[in-house]
């Protein structure tokens, strides 16, 4: 990104301005003499040689300058830093045969004491422009007529060279200025990007987390159901009980229609399609499609819902987070827990709403969940607590070896969201 503070736009009036005083100085120099000539007043040798030595100085200098802006814009690769030193001494050595020939153009140098300041260091930079300022006086007093010299003639080329020291020394802060100007931009930029390229980085694990837990919530589950009920009717085919049969392909059917249904909506980044007639209604139709798997898999579990308090208002985030805890407890009931009885219950409160899924199965101990060996928590509970936290809820897990197993879910309500207080269920 190229910045444009209002130092950078003074050291490109400085130097534009230096290159403009540089060559008004030399064609000053140029119709002085010219002039002189008609005047019958030519310097030695004619103004063919002066005319020749001027053109070369001004070739020569903005050759110097071209290269060096060319270099400064990144148009070239070329560092003419390298050429630095010879560029001046020639510079140098055209401006004094042209002071030789006519003290007009000893003002020539005054430009170029900004160069001298600029690319020498500061030890080798005084002592040259004193001694250009020498010549200057030396160049006045040579072509001063017999007592025409006056003190002005010296002093105003010192004091032209202490305006251009203070002046470099001036250019030379604002530079410095400038160069770290550049490196704080260069460095915000850099660190703008990798901010950016930390935040894509986030973005994607985040959603691969996203795609992970809707994965095993949704999908994972179904799929597990369909391979369990495809063991069960191919048991019941062989036994010859084409009613049980016909009964659990029927489960394993509708099954993967459900699965069907939430892997499009998934890709389309949609909420379940059990959502749509409400929390309450799917979580009554999931108990319900759960007792029937259990029963058309040869089980004998009874899974119940129960509304306590007023239905609360969700946000959709809210819902899917509620319905998934009661798919993924009630897919590890069906599982692992070998229970009679499962209850799910939503309730409302009044800054507040919970889920609880309770089984009197075999439970466990919460420190080794079933599933996991290194005890800790399974893939379903853990994302499911993961889930619940970026919502601002809890979850909690309540279990023993054989005193079945309470899974609670608590959300916040926001304000808008919740009822006037003292119409909830008080706990």
């Amino acid at each position: 990104m190229q910045e444009d503070s209002s130092t950078t736009a003074l050291l490109r009036a400085l130097r534009v301005t230096l290159h403009v005083g540089f060559a008004g100085l030399l064609l000053l120099g140029v119709l002085r003499v010219l002039l002189e000539s008609r005047a019958g007043q030519a310097p030695p040798g004619g103004p063919l040689p002066v005319l020749g030595l001027a053109a070369v100085l001004a070739l020569t200098y903005l050759a110097g300058t071209v290269a060096e802006s060319r270099a400064a814009t990144g148009r070239t690769g070329r560092d003419p830093r390298r050429l630095a030193l010879p560029w001046l001494a020639a510079i140098t050595l055209l401006w004094g045969a042209l002071t030789l020939f006519s003290p007009d153009f000893s003002w020539v140098v005054f430009p170029l004491f900004f160069v001298y300041l600029v690319l020498l260091p500061r030890a080798a930079a005084l002592p040259v422009v004193a001694g250009l300022t020498a010549v200057v006086v030396l160049a006045q007093y040579l072509h001063a007529g017999p007592g025409a010299f006056a003190p002005a003639m010296a002093v105003g080329p010192v004091v032209g060279a202490v305006s251009a020291v203070v002046a470099g020394r001036v250019y030379r802060a604002l530079y410095r200025e400038a160069e770290r100007h550049r490196r704080t931009v260069r460095a915000l930029e850099s660190a703008r990007w990798e901010l950016a390229r930390r935040e894509r980085e986030a973005g994607r694990a985040g959603e691969r987390e996203r795609l992970a837990r809707e994965i095993h919530d949704t999908l994972a589950q179904g799929l597990s159901s369909i391979v369990l009920m495809s063991r069960a009717a191919r048991d019941s085919l062989a036994a010859r009980d084409e009613e049980l049969t016909g009964r659990r392909l029927g489960v394993i059917e509708a099954t993967a229609a459900q699965n069907l249904a939430e892997a499009r909506r998934f890709v389309r980044d949609l909420g379940s399609p059990a959502l749509d007639p409400g929390l309450p209604a799917a979580l009554a139709e999931l108990c319900a499609a759960t007792a029937e798997r259990a029963r058309a898999a040869g089980g004998e579990l009874e899974c119940r819902f129960r509304a306590e308090g007023e239905p609360p208002v969700l946000g959709p985030e809210q819902s899917a987070v509620l319905l998934r805890a009661a798919q993924s407890c009630l897919a590890n009931v069906a599982e692992h827990a070998g229970a009679r009885t499962a209850v799910v219950t939503l309730a409302g409160w009044p800054d507040a709403v919970s889920l609880d899924v309770y089984d009197d199965g075999r439970g466990f101990d919460p420190a080794r969940p079933p599933g996991r060996r290194d005890g800790g928590h399974g893939f379903g509970l853990t994302g499911l607590d993961a889930r619940v936290r970026e919502l601002g809820g809890g979850l909690t897990v309540e279990s023993a070896p054989g005193g079945g197993t309470v899974v609670g879910v608590r959300l916040p309500l926001a304000p808008a969201a919740g009822r006037p207080a003292g119409r909830g269920r008080a706990r």
